[in-house]
């Protein structure tokens, strides 16, 4: 005769580590069935986001779009992992977004808009990465007052909106921007900050401590034109 405990029915085993980071993911169909608002013009969003940061592979771009999807702030960073984790991405997210901008936790429904651009390489079909950086997103743009906005992959030859079948080719760098640096060794988690930028103020001049009475002003003449350089001899 043998003597047990049995487990009580209506209790379950422990889900895994693995099976619960799986549960930390969305699907396309998912993603399409959530009301992420459509982005007007990704590519123009994607042209100015990838001249900002110049992204490499394993590259995130968390950007903050105002109402007329202008970005007010954006931020860049390397997350290199084996098994990715959405858990693990939110936090990563919510970091930087509470670094480059204030949360609108405050207000009774969000008026600006968080997306993110991924660069990875490989084809630009569904992984279990952007699955977990669609979770990330959402919840981090819940917990900082922001609307989800568009997950935008971009690989060696396209970019891709993910739930929206929208896309394009590569932007071409721009000129004038500098490289920024490699990614560390593949197969090593870390996190590094890339890159901050926040939206122009109106008045740059003003912005930058520059005295009002200090600004040249033209003088004009009497017939309402203003008068050209001159150069007076001194007497």
């Amino acid at each position: 005769m043998t003597f047990g405990f049995a487990s009580p029915p209506h209790m379950s085993p422990p889900a895994s580590a693995d099976s619960a980071r799986l549960g930390r993911m969305l699907e396309p169909a998912e993603w399409a069935s959530a009301g992420i608002p459509l982005l007007r013009n990704p590519r123009e969003v994607v042209a100015g986001l990838h001249d900002r940061h110049r992204p490499k592979p394993s590259t995130a771009i968390v950007a903050v779009l105002d109402p007329q999807e202008r970005v007010t702030a954006s931020a860049s960073f390397t997350e290199l992992a084996a098994a990715p984790d959405g858990w693990e991405f939110r936090n990563v997210l919510l970091a930087h977004l509470r670094r480059v901008i204030p949360h609108d936790l405050r207000l009774r429904a969000p008026v600006r808009t968080a997306v993110l651009l991924y660069c990875r390489e490989g084809e630009s079909r569904w992984t279990e990465t952007d699955g977990a950086w669609m979770w990330g997103l959402r919840d981090a743009c819940t917990l900082h007052g922001l609307r989800c906005g568009a997950y935008i992959t971009l690989t060696p030859d396209r970019w891709q909106v993910l739930g929206e079948g929208r896309g394009g080719r590569r932007p071409r760098p721009s000129a004038t921007d500098e490289p920024l640096g490699q990614p560390g060794p593949s197969g090593v988690r870390r996190t590094e900050m890339r890159r901050t930028t926040a939206a122009r103020p109106e008045t740059p001049r003003a912005a930058m401590n520059i005295p009002v009475q200090s600004r040249s002003v033209p003088r004009r003449t009497g017939g309402g034109a203003p008068e050209a350089h001159r150069h007076t001899a001194a007497r």
